[in-house]
């Protein structure tokens, strides 16, 4: 085990817990039924995201799949397409659900180490003809997950959403870690969101709350994402509760997801020190950190149980692929602990 006994669970952020003042102000959050729009924790929430973006209104959702499928659903009809990069969430761990409910087909398109360029879509959209699917959907995620946290330059973004729209395309942001970004460039929520009809917002990874996302646009189509949540099972009652931790971690918890990325640029210079381990990139941009472990150690996940026995968790995303990710819940001071234990589980496994 580490040194303390505690794990050091790098799983995920989303493994975060309310802290006890977050836990505190979901006791005593004001509530109502949200299906009636009378809950007030929840609609203090949708105001403040609503603004933080800079859109006229938000709507609370239970989970980020959600949020994102709804953000697919409000602009597209069955026999649509959106256009996506290939490693993205929504292609890739949601199911195919724009498929299975819409009827809505992807068109996905490899990115650099997850980033796309304006150039690589120009020649996406289909024709117009009745033998073809209608493109209609340009989905960009920030930060990249399955990139290692990265962020997709501005600029790009920019160009990406310019393009979209001066030839009739919308454009739906998966920003389950946008604040990490926000944080990471000191560029301002609101310039990010400008440039997308919809932005997907999570509360559960690393601001740390219990559970929920917001799905942020004008007001037209959050009334209509508002129906298809109700048709997805989503409507919620004395959901407050839930609301309050949200808006606690958006007040709270986005400046410190600078102690985050530290953390995670500490624990990869670390790891790239470490003979048999290869870094999938360079210095993370943010809180995820992606690394491949050498046939001579063995398969990544017989390297995660052989850790997590030791007592740091890891998460194998691929045969030889290994992501750790930084958040509130794995103490920053505790960093050379876990890179001493992995370094001691490499050399056992070498000796075996």
């Amino acid at each position: 085990m580490t040194t303390s006994g505690t794990p050091l669970d790098y799983r995920s952020d989303t493994l975060t817990r309310p802290t006890p003042q977050m836990r505190e102000v979901m006791a005593h959050a004001a509530v109502g039924d949200d299906v009636f729009a009378e809950d007030p924790s929840v609609n203090a929430l949708q105001n403040h995201v609503a603004k933080l973006l800079g859109k006229e209104a938000a709507l609370f959702i239970p989970s980020g799949t959600m949020s994102n499928q709804l953000g697919v659903l409000v602009h597209c009809q069955g026999g649509d397409e959106l256009l996506c990069e290939t490693g993205c969430h929504i292609y890739n761990y949601e199911q195919g659900a724009f498929a299975q409910l819409g009827g809505i087909v992807a068109r996905t398109i490899d990115g650099q180490q997850g980033l796309l360029h304006a150039s690589q879509l120009a020649t996406k959209i289909r024709p117009r003809d009745a033998h073809l699917v209608r493109t209609r959907l340009v989905c960009l995620e920030n930060t990249h997950n399955m990139a290692g946290g990265r962020i997709h330059p501005y600029e790009q973004v920019k160009d990406i959403c310019s393009w979209a729209h001066d030839h009739d395309l919308v454009c739906h942001l998966d920003g389950a870690r946008l604040m990490n970004a926000v944080v990471a460039t000191g560029i301002a929520a609101t310039k990010w969101a400008q440039h997308f009809d919809t932005i997907s917002l999570c509360f559960s990874k690393g601001l740390g709350a219990p559970v929920g996302s917001a799905l942020v646009g004008d007001r037209g189509v959050i009334e209509m994402a508002h129906r298809k949540r109700k048709m997805l099972g989503g409507g919620m009652r004395q959901a407050g509760i839930l609301a309050a931790a949200a808006d606690f971690a958006l007040t709270e918890h986005v400046d410190r997801l600078a102690e985050d990325h530290l953390h995670a640029k500490t624990l990869a210079s670390g790891l790239a020190g470490i003979e048999g381990i290869q870094l999938m990139q360079g210095s993370p941009d943010t809180n995820i950190v992606l690394f491949q472990v050498d046939p001579v150690i063995g398969s990544a996940t017989a390297f995660v149980e052989q850790l997590a026995h030791s007592g740091v968790k890891m998460l194998a995303v691929s045969e030889n692929r290994i992501r750790a990710v930084t958040h509130l819940d794995v103490p920053y001071a505790r960093v050379s602990e876990g890179l001493d234990t992995i370094k001691r589980v490499r050399d056992q496994i070498q000796n075996i």
